[in-house]
């Protein structure tokens, strides 16, 4: 199963809004008679509620649909596969709960800072996941194929972020993640920057103080405790190349965004070693 946009939707309900709208403006005064009948029986408010609700989730749709075309087809297929891998981690126990999904959706809603017309899309993208057969290893084939290291570095940064929302991350998921970096042929120097910053991170918020922040520094530019200036200015300008905002712009503001933070956790730990 590839992505496809979802298309504007049809006027199935048009005629049912019509007739609504006839009987409540006093036009088609047979319609009205016969309509008056039904509505003492309460046959017309139960059309009613159904016009509203066709209406409403015709409002929908459309705005969906019109947030799906505006994006780039880049920014769509990755959000897509990022839905599609986030909740094929959530089947590995052979059932996805409902705080899998609440989880999958905050993160879209806090981190990404998703609005609700955006979050109708998500939660559309999250039904269809959870429906599809589509194995996890195709899936990161097809992200493999289709994008270049830089936003699989993005994809691997989002996955940490997904699974440290969690109070206590399983190590199985923690595993799935190393397996996915691996499939998508992450170097093992990156892999260990992105795993040790959150690592240290959730140490760091447990831990009285500011205790382990310079382990937390040194995870972020992917170097063990005691590496020397050289190594660190090194390290500082690998990590700047790799998460440019620019290379990741054609995915759209919100992973450009995502790599605009990265950045500033990087600054952030060069600029601790660069005054110590």
């Amino acid at each position: 199963m590839q992505y496809q946009r979802h298309d504007q939707p049809g006027c199935g309900g048009c005629l049912l809004l019509l007739l609504l709208f006839s009987l409540l403006t006093g036009g088609f005064s047979g319609l009205f008679n016969f309509l008056g009948f039904l509505l003492y029986s309460g046959i017309a408010a139960v059309l009613i509620f159904i016009g509203i609700f066709w209406g409403f989730s015709y409002w929908i749709k459309k705005k969906v649909s019109t947030y799906e075309a505006s994006q780039s087809e880049s920014h769509n297929r990755f959000v897509w596969l990022l839905v599609q891998i986030l909740i094929s981690i959530a089947k590995i126990d052979g059932v996805v709960s409902k705080e899998e999904i609440s989880t999958i959706q905050r993160f879209f809603q806090q981190n990404l800072r998703y609005d609700q017309t955006k979050m109708y899309w998500v939660k559309d993208l999250i039904k269809e996941a959870v429906d599809s057969t589509q194995s996890m290893e195709s899936l990161l084939l097809e992200f493999r194929n289709t994008f270049a290291y830089e936003p699989r570095l993005i994809l691997l940064e989002l996955i940490y972020q997904v699974l440290y929302t969690k109070a206590q991350v399983p190590d199985a998921e923690l595993k799935i993640a190393r397996d996915i970096a691996d499939y998508l042929q992450i170097k093992e120097y990156d892999k260990r920057t992105i795993e040790a910053k959150y690592k240290y991170g959730r140490q760091q918020q447990s831990g009285p103080g500011t205790q382990g922040s310079s382990d937390q520094y040194y995870a972020v530019l992917g170097l063990k405790p005691g590496a020397d200036k050289d190594e660190i200015k090194k390290a500082y300008r690998k990590l700047s190349m790799k998460y440019h905002p620019d290379k990741v712009n054609h995915l759209g503001q919100e992973f450009r965004a995502v790599a605009e933070e990265k950045m500033k956790e990087i600054n952030a730990a060069y600029d601790f070693f660069k005054h110590k």
